[in-house]
């Protein structure tokens, strides 16, 4: 479960090399922690959105306590339907440093507007979900009358 008072301040500026010294965490090992493949680590780090992995002498990937923090956002994110497009948009632009916060705020509020209109709309299904059951059961009880 994502830790909100330990991911507020989760920024991709932030992660830095000298950061990650904090945890060691292997793949496997990141894996298991996070919820998210391995291909999947690899995937966000092609694409940008996982900046701060460094490597061990032997050139092994290994994780700190910001990286998985940072991919619990990332999940997050996603799950709520922000495409990769805005993810990087997002991972960009807090690599430029603070001075982006406003267009980082605007791209979250924007994002906000989508998923407050999912909820809606879901909630509207369910709706018709709970008709449908109250349909069923009432047909039901009529029977085994």
């Amino acid at each position: 479960m994502l830790d909100l008072k330990r991911a507020q301040g989760i920024k991709v500026s932030f992660m830095t090399k000298s950061d990650s010294t904090n945890l060691q965490l292997s793949p496997a090992q990141m894996a298991e922690q996070t919820g998210v493949s391995i291909d999947t680590l690899r995937y966000y780090e092609r694409e940008g959105l996982l900046q701060s992995v460094v490597r061990n002498a032997s050139g092994h990937r290994r994780y700190s306590k910001d990286d998985v923090l940072w991919v619990e956002v990332l999940r997050c994110l996603r799950a709520t339907g922000m495409t990769m497009e805005q993810l990087r948009n997002y991972c960009d632009l807090g690599a430029q440093g603070d001075h982006t916060q406003p267009a980082r705020l605007e791209l979250l509020l924007e994002h906000k507007k989508i998923v407050l209109e999912q909820i809606d709309a879901m909630q509207q299904s369910l709706v018709l979900v709970d008709h449908k059951i109250e349909f069923y059961k009432d047909a039901l009880d009529k029977e085994n009358k």
